[in-house]
């Protein structure tokens, strides 16, 4: 499930905190990159890492991210998804860096503006876009996907238990009415919503959530530039929130590559990862942190270190 977690500001309260900064070792005259700026939290736990030489490079395809930059020359604010990380980076003239961290949890900020269409708890139009400037929305999605796409969907992304059943309830319902709004969609499916409604809805809304973004696809394009932007030692730390994401990571870290690992044909040597693995088993919220902040409970950080030479 998302890391959505509301700040005394109304944006987001940094998950695992402490150890995300921990985890990058950061230098002092280091070059660093926040994937996700969000509220901001993490970005200004690295920038009080860092001296007046020290640069921060912070990405967030929800331009209303920019309101939460704190005035400081050493951040530089990017308007665009973490999948450009490398082009956007050599536009500044960074061809490498000293450390790397994305926590892919969504803003409480983005819950809550009701005409977003992420939470089931308002009445708006399905859209769910967290980069405006993109055509795609979850209602063009469940009106424009087949049933088999809607299943794959539902299932692998909401591990939504009658993903099936839903599919093919949704496909019939727009036969004769297109799905607009939240209101209409909960209303066209309700015969078949299993156990708690609540908990069922938010299953399939985070579903619709990471097929509009391509949430998964950017995290695949972001890991395979990072072999090459890293520093020899430098470091990356991912925090994610759902299981897929989680395998993501642990296998990329693992073997440096999504793609089949080559290996000798005589000798039998697999190809090695650019990586070592500072994270044995992901590190998880404190007990404080988890009392504090139950929403925090599906958190899991993992990180790497480019290997020298």
């Amino acid at each position: 499930m998302s890391g959505d977690t509301q700040s005394q500001e109304g944006y987001h309260i940094p998950v695992m905190l402490a150890e995300a900064v921990e985890a990058l070792a950061v230098r002092e005259n280091g070059v660093y990159v926040d994937c996700t700026f969000g509220g901001g939290g993490h970005s200004r736990g690295i920038l009080d890492k860092l001296g007046p030489k020290g640069r921060l490079y912070v990405f967030d395809q929800d331009d209303a991210a920019r309101a939460n930059l704190p005035e400081d020359p050493r951040i530089v604010f990017l308007p665009y998804n973490f999948r450009h990380i490398g082009r956007m980076l050599r536009l500044h003239d960074i061809r490498e860096v000293d450390g790397v961290l994305a926590d892919l949890g969504v803003s409480s900020h983005q819950f809550d503006e009701a005409e977003r269409g992420f939470s089931i708890r308002f009445e708006a139009d399905l859209d769910m876009r967290m980069d405006r400037r993109q055509t795609l929305t979850a209602a063009q999605l469940l009106n424009e996907a087949s049933e088999q796409e809607l299943v794959k969907i539902f299932g692998e992304y909401g591990e939504v238990s009658n993903s099936k059943t839903l599919a093919r309830t949704v496909v019939e319902y727009r036969k004769t009415l297109p799905i607009h709004t939240i209101r209409q969609f909960k209303e066209s499916v309700q015969h078949v919503v299993k156990g708690n409604p609540n908990k069922y809805f938010a299953q399939v809304f985070q579903a619709l959530r990471i097929s509009v973004n391509d949430e998964f696809g950017s995290l695949r394009e972001m890991l395979e530039q990072i072999p090459s932007l890293l520093r020899p030692g430098g470091r990356i730390g991912v925090i994610t929130f759902h299981s897929l994401e989680d395998r993501i990571v642990k296998t990329f870290f693992r073997n440096g590559s999504f793609s089949e690992l080559q290996s000798d044909e005589i000798y039998g040597t697999r190809q090695e990862s650019p990586f070592n693995i500072i994270s044995k088993k992901p590190i998880l919220p404190s007990a404080e942190e988890l009392r504090k902040n139950p929403r925090s409970r599906s958190a899991k950080l993992r990180v790497a270190e480019k290997k020298q030479g």
